[in-house]
């Protein structure tokens, strides 16, 4: 299959993009059409031997609708439908002017009478029938031009019976419009024009284009803010890079940097690619990317993220990837394709809106002949009923409820290191019940550090000179415990001596000379066999003891002879982890460990993050087969692992989080990419996920409730038991506010977490929700 990405000119509801996504969707050789009403562009997946992307533009023009495919480089396509949004919506802005002063005119001029204000003789019904009609009829006719899109484009749509809410506008509008029209010519002509002139819809008309225009033009600009978080990532490239070659530094175009350049990045700069750091150290804002506050330390061989914030130091990187293979692109173009998403919740409306407005149109012709011919209502009465009902009805309002509330969530979740792959994958996150966590890199940092130094109680060098000592024996090891213990002295500044004499035991310890002194470290069972007996005491074997049962690789150390401390060593806990892991439990999850460790290991490390639930000594297809038997008892399972050996239970869970951070294993095996390091990514998907869920209900309670109680309102349901009618230009202004306010209820999401970044990453918060 073949995929694209288009842009889609000329949709206005959710009528306009599930047209699309049906016959498209139905051509031969396409496998899939799926259109976002909110971003206005539509992807397609096809076969290029049954089709081709020319056969499917030509259909979407049969359609009326234009589609121009999006090539080329992501950011420069994402910024040209920018620029596009924003010169429309300054037409928009500059077009709303004169149509709200003419509408508000031509409203004074029909009903001014009614408040009070007297018009002027020229222009008095009662004194002068005929202009009073051709005066509203000189202020409509500007109003309705500037508007007129909604007549070419709703009466366009009509004729190819697929109508969507412009039509309802287009006839509702023209009706009124076309019955005043009539009356004037008869005004005009003198029959009866003291009667005539009090049934004229003019300003109905008018103000009903005018609201409408406004709404939309609201609706717009909201649009524009809801796709705000990709236009901030993007704006995190540099548009420059300094270029290091021979010896001289020029400055050239990020874009046109390749693998294998050498790229100085300044103080204050911001990585303009993928790269290994080669010369320098400095700290670096990777806040931007994974939400993560904290500036990270990086020198020599670490790697950098293109987009990421140079502290004080200067640095040379060498480029390792560039264009769309960067870390900050393929960020981009995920967080694009699944706000392009739909999620399963979007059904119902997608169903609905397929027959809505051609019931609309039934309903209103229905009720305006009922009160007419069956209820004894006279025509201006029929008309005005036929106009409510037509402009009242919002499918727009049901086509941006899901995909709005998407964009913004997925956008505020890219800010906080949280990437949705999908619109299913986020709805999916929303009912999990069963989290399930791997141990290594996952609720631990992946690799041995030195967490005890317990000295015994007989006299000798400080703790300092012994860790020294014992770094120096290590060094000359490659054993991960070793690596641990020679790591802690370089962090302390400690300058360990070279050994000599070094001799090791493979599974029991080493020991050598180091600055003149006999240096032995292990297990009690070596030291045994190096002739130190001092371990096995009572003291010193409790010490041993204690370490072991909290999941920790006890290491005894003896120097010439006479035993000295005893270390620990393990897999560290993230420090976020029990934090993370009671505050799931707080939500109601099931939290639940699965790791290959032995059960010692697992059960002190349950025992520190507060997990009551553990599998330990299973491999990865046992992990599968865990989260299986919990889907067979109906509970919703995630798992949580670093996305290369958690592979099958990552692929079978009903959610997969992965923890990879922005590798390109993790970008592919997880439903949900967590950038930030600690688990405490998990925590903000799943509560972001929940809160999106919620917004998208919310939404869709308000358009489908807007509809079901005003329709029949607008039909004179009320007015059958004595109560009142609507009149057309509130029912144009509700219709006109309900799509804005269903955009403006998905933007609130945009302060998801704002609570959690001020904390320094505390409980995710979602103000009034």
């Amino acid at each position: 299959m073949e995929k694209v990405q288009a842009a889609i000119k000329g949709m206005h509801c959710a009528a306009c993009s599930g047209r699309i996504e049906r016959v498209v969707g139905g051509l031969p050789g396409v496998g899939e059409a799926r259109v976002n009403l909110a971003d206005e562009t539509g992807r397609f997946a096809f076969d290029p031997a049954r089709t081709t992307w020319a056969a499917i533009e030509k259909t979407i023009a049969g359609l009326g609708f234009a589609a121009e495919l999006l090539e080329g480089d992501d950011f420069a396509a994402f910024e040209e439908r920018a620029r596009q949004a924003r010169d429309a919506l300054a037409k928009t802005r500059r077009s709303l002017f004169p149509q709200i002063v003419l509408a508000g005119l031509l409203l004074l001029v029909s009903m001014g009478r009614m408040l009070g204000l007297p018009l002027p003789g020229a222009i008095d019904p009662a004194l002068d029938p005929a202009a009073f009609a051709l005066v509203q009829l000189a202020l409509v006719l500007p109003v309705l031009w500037i508007g007129r899109r909604f007549y070419t484009g709703g009466f366009a749509m009509l004729a190819r019976l697929s109508p969507n809410m412009d039509s309802l506008i287009a006839v509702g509008t023209g009706a009124a419009f076309v019955q005043s029209l009539w009356r004037t010519a008869l005004i005009v002509t003198g029959r009866d024009p003291e009667a005539m002139v009090h049934d004229l819809y003019f300003e109905s008309a008018a103000v009903i284009v005018a609201l409408i225009s406004l709404g939309k033009y609201f609706e717009a600009r909201s649009k524009a803010r809801a796709s705000q978080a990709i236009r901030e990532l993007m704006e995190l490239a540099p548009d420059t890079a300094t270029l290091v070659r021979g010896g001289e530094q020029v400055e050239v175009k990020a874009a046109e940097l390749s693998i294998g350049d050498l790229v100085r990045v300044k103080p204050g700069g911001r990585v303009p690619v993928d790269g290994l750091v080669v010369e320098g150290a400095s700290h670096l804002d990777e806040s931007m990317l994974t939400g993560e506050s904290m500036p990270v330390a990086k020198g020599p061989g670490d790697e950098l993220a293109a987009g990421t914030l140079n502290g004080q130091g200067s640095l040379v990187i060498r480029a390792l990837r560039v264009g769309k293979g960067a870390t900050l692109a393929r960020i981009v173009r995920l967080v694009s394709e699944a706000q392009g998403s739909k999620a399963p919740i979007a059904n119902l409306a997608d169903a609905v809106s397929a027959w809505f407005v051609p019931a609309v149109m039934a309903l209103a012709t229905a009720a305006a002949l009922l009160w007419w011919l069956a209820l004894g209502a006279d025509f201006a009465f029929s008309l005005r009923i036929f106009v409510s009902v037509m402009v009242i009805a919002c499918p727009c309002a049901m086509g941006l409820a899901t995909p709005a509330s998407l964009m913004v969530g997925m956008g505020r979740g890219a800010r906080l290191g949280v990437l949705f792959r999908n619109g299913a994958a986020l709805q999916a996150a929303c009912g999990v019940q069963v989290i399930c966590f791997d141990k290594t890199g996952t609720l631990t940092k992946g690799k041995p550090e030195l967490t005890d130094f317990i000295l015994l109680a007989n006299a000798g060098p400080p703790e300092d000179e012994l860790l020294r000592l014992a770094a120096g024996a290590e060094s000359a090891s490659e054993h991960p415990l070793a690596e641990a213990v020679a790591r802690a002295a370089k962090d302390k500044g400690l300058a360990p001596a070279a050994p000599l004499d070094f001799m090791a035991e493979a599974g029991g310890g080493v020991a050598a000379l180091v600055d003149g002194r006999r240096v032995a470290i292990g297990n009690p069972a070596y030291m045994l066999a190096q002739g130190v007996s001092g371990f096995a005491e009572e003291a010193a074997a409790r010490i041993v003891a204690g370490l072991a049962e909290d999941g920790k690789s006890p290491l005894c150390l003896a120097v010439d002879g006479a035993p000295r401390a005893v270390l620990g060593v393990a897999d560290a806990v993230r420090e976020d982890s029990a934090r993370v892991v009671a505050e799931l439990a707080a939500l109601g999850l099931r939290v639940v460990m699965l790791t290959g460790d032995n059960p010692a290991t697992a059960r002190a490390v349950a025992r520190r993050v507060g997990i009551a639930e553990f599998h330990a000594g299973i491999k990865p297809e046992d992990k599968a087969a865990i989260i299986k038997d919990f889907q067979a008892k109906g509970l919703r399972t995630a798992m949580a692992g670093d996305g290369i050996n958690d592979a099958p239970a990552l692929a079978l869970a009903d959610v997969g989080l992965a923890m990879g951070g922005a590798s390109g294993v993790a970008m592919e095996s997880g439903d949900i990419v967590l950038l930030r390091g600690g688990i405490g990514g998990v925590l903000t998907a799943l509560s972001l996920s929940r809160a999106t869920v919620r917004n998208i209900k919310q939404n869709l309670f308000w358009a489908f409730g807007y509809n079901v109680i005003l329709i029949p309102v607008a039909a004179g349901a009320l007015h059958l038991f004595g109560g009142p009618t609507l009149n057309p230009m509130i029912a144009g202004a509700a219709m006109a506010a309900s799509s804005a306010s269903v955009v403006g209820n998905a933007l609130r999401l945009r302060f998801f977490g704002e609570r959690e970044e001020e904390t320094g990453g505390k409980t995710p918060f979602l103000p009034n929700f």
